[in-house]
């Protein structure tokens, strides 16, 4: 074995590091060293905390890890943060959000840039989950960049997802819509102390009381109040996630929900390194430039050469 994954798997907090750096920069090497560590995750519950900008999720995330702290459970954080435009970096405003949480040296925090990658998550998201599990962490928590409506891959990604809401920032509209709110384990109304709180509260029960009934769901999201920025509700709210913890492992839910999500990083590389593949092909011969003349020129159309294309690298079985 690698000796850089025998040390993550020894507890190494710089291996982890810098194996974690290697996969965001898609070194060659990644790819073998995941495969290695592979075998010895499983064992982390992973939280996935999202919602819209500005209600509080770095916050309510420090105030999370604390509780589970005083529980002498060990934790994993990776804030993913918008791109910087020059850099393409990650901006780090969640590391100062998380003051308590980064003085812990049980508590590891990664930032992450998505680089512009959709979804809320960055493309190597799931990759740096593993590493923090293999690496022995009791829960690794997945923060997302603010996220809209149609931005919901942490649902690929997390065992039980919050979706974080805030009294004055719409979402008392956006609780009637599809997309991330149709994600959530758990709701967490943050700000609680603020107008608006107990209406957001009752309109999101009541909408998941709605949902409930038509979906015959065995699981029904609790709606919690909590205020952040003053430590209230936090417990409780720790409390309903290891109640969906239990929930998904006493009903058998647990495999079935790890089974498809196995099944959708596999498609998800598959497609990856196929597209990959097939561009290198396409590239390789230098007949690719002279085709976008004959496109510009109007000698050919783009849709017939895609197919064309495509027709040459997987031919027809018949």
């Amino acid at each position: 074995m690698n000796k850089l994954v025998t040390e993550v798997l020894q507890g190494s907090v710089r291996a982890m590091a810098r194996l974690i750096t290697l996969v965001e920069n898609e070194d060659p090497c990644s790819l073998e060293y995941l495969g290695a560590i592979y075998p010895h995750t499983g064992n982390a519950h992973v939280l996935g905390i999202t919602g819209s900008p500005g209600t509080g999720k770095s916050t309510l995330t420090d105030r999370i890890t604390t509780a589970l702290r005083r529980r002498a459970q060990s934790v994993g954080i990776i804030a993913v943060d918008p791109s910087s435009p020059f850099t393409g970096g990650a901006l780090l405003g969640d590391r100062i959000r998380m003051q308590r949480a980064s003085g812990d040296s049980e508590v590891f925090i990664r930032s992450m840039a998505t680089r512009g990658n959709l979804g809320g998550l960055a493309r190597t998201t799931a990759d740096v989950v593993k590493i923090m599990d293999a690496f022995g962490k009791d829960w690794i928590i997945v923060e997302t960049v603010g996220v809209g409506q149609d931005e919901v891959d942490i649902v690929r990604t997390a065992d039980t997802t919050i979706v974080v809401l805030a009294p004055g920032l719409g979402d008392t509209i956006q609780s009637m819509k599809a997309g991330v709110m149709e994600i959530a384990d758990l709701y967490a109304v943050n700000k609680a102390d603020r107008s608006g709180a107990e209406a957001l509260l009752t309109e999101v029960k009541l909408r998941v009381e709605q949902d409930a009934e038509i979906k015959k769901t065995l699981w029904q999201a609790p709606v919690l109040k909590t205020v952040a920025l003053d430590d209230q509700g936090t417990e409780s709210l720790l409390d309903a996630v290891v109640s969906h913890r239990n929930f998904l492992k006493q009903s058998g839910n647990f495999e079935i929900v790890r089974r498809e999500k196995a099944r959708e990083e596999t498609l998800s590389l598959l497609k990856e390194e196929i597209s990959r593949t097939m561009v290198e092909k396409i590239l390789g011969n230098g007949r690719f430039e002279a085709l976008i003349d004959d496109i510009v020129a109007f000698r050919k159309d783009p849709y017939t050469s895609v197919q064309e294309i495509v027709g040459t690298i997987f031919p027809d079985s018949e």
